[in-house]
């Protein structure tokens, strides 16, 4: 389902008026508004639950001049722009004067990307005449799963009146939010990918002939900045979520089974059923396509508890392996709860 030009033409009035716009792009739906007007980035803030200090990500046009949005470009900023744009890929740079801090949570750094939807192209074209940006994270509640449809956007919104419009693109091709890449410590740190998406280290290291460092976590680097989705806790379902490995799962599903628990699972190799099930494709980019939807699905499947069949480790699996670790923090004492109940002799 593609937008009618009226109803892009309708959204981006509203984006220019002030008002919350959630449309689609390639990796989740995103929560829109003015990146320069204050006020409205702030009604994102408010809408979501988000802390005041966590960046949102500014979208822009294929066109959009990079030099108005940050002060300092680096060659590798122009290089990976012309090999990923549009695409999942976000470049965090130093931020421009002119740019409202309050898209940078008060840091003096932005995120950009150009996604590459046609229906956020041709959004981006109509706001400001392509000369705007627009501010948007995930179109969720804060810390909750990423919206890959806009049938999760009006689950998660239109009990609070607080969008003025849904444009409905159909469901997100890559399903993970983008790659981030920090540039804006080149001088010091090199380039730093502060979260993995479908855009590998590798395919970066191609274009710029560097390849980033890949910090376990901001306690690693404590100097970088803040970036959308690097909190330890966050696309997570009501539900706790348990990530196993292969040869576990079978072992944890068969003893919550005898203990009474429910369990609804989400696996790729061939296990026992559960009380509710959902079978993913065996490729990172069918399983980062197919997993926020799965994981709505599964919370509200009346379980106990969420087990995910762990994916494999490393390369391409980056994105899917970092989503899910975040998505289970945090619930290892529920987990470690339902685990050690009383089972019946």
């Amino acid at each position: 389902m593609q937008p009618a030009s009226t109803q892009i033409a309708r959204a981006a009035r509203i984006l220019e008026s002030g008002g919350l716009v959630a449309f689609p792009t390639e990796t989740v739906y995103g929560l829109g508004a003015d990146a320069e007007n204050p006020a409205a980035v702030a009604k994102i803030y408010a809408a979501k639950g988000r802390p005041q200090d966590h960046p949102v990500i500014v979208h822009l046009a294929p066109d959009a001049d990079l030099s108005y949005w940050a002060s300092e470009i680096p060659p590798e900023a122009t290089q990976l722009a012309c090999a990923f744009w549009p695409g999942p890929l976000t470049l965090i740079l130093k931020r421009a004067p002119n740019i409202p801090a309050a898209v940078s949570g008060g840091q003096d750094t932005v995120g950009l990307r150009c996604p590459s939807h046609p229906v956020a192209i041709a959004l981006l074209a109509a706001f400001k005449g392509g000369k705007g940006g627009i501010a948007a994270p995930s179109a969720n509640k804060f810390g909750h799963v990423s919206p890959t449809t806009a049938r999760h956007v009006h689950d998660e919104f239109d009990a609070d009146g607080t969008l003025a419009m849904v444009l409905d693109g159909g469901q997100s091709q890559v399903g993970i939010e983008s790659t981030i890449l920090d540039l804006s410590r080149l001088a010091t740190h090199g380039p730093v990918l502060l979260r993995p998406g479908q855009i590998s280290a590798d395919a970066i290291a191609a274009v710029i002939d560097r390849l980033p460092a890949t910090p376990a976590g901001l306690a690693a680097d404590p100097a970088a900045p803040r970036a959308s989705g690097t909190l330890e806790s966050h696309y997570a379902p009501h539900t706790p979520v348990a990530m196993q490995d292969s040869d576990e799962v079978a072992a944890t599903l068969a003893r919550l089974q005898r203990a009474g628990r429910k369990v609804a699972l989400i696996h790729t190799s061939e296990l026992p059923p559960a009380h509710a099930d959902i079978r993913l494709p065996a490729t990172p980019d069918g399983f980062a396509h197919a997993l926020y939807a799965a994981l709505r699905s599964m919370d509200h499947a009346g379980a106990d508890l969420i087990l995910v069949e762990a994916p494999p480790k490393g390369g391409d699996w980056l994105g899917v392996n970092d989503r899910l670790r975040r998505a289970a923090h945090g619930s290892s004492g529920i987990v470690r709860g339902l685990l050690n109940h009383d089972e019946p002799a």
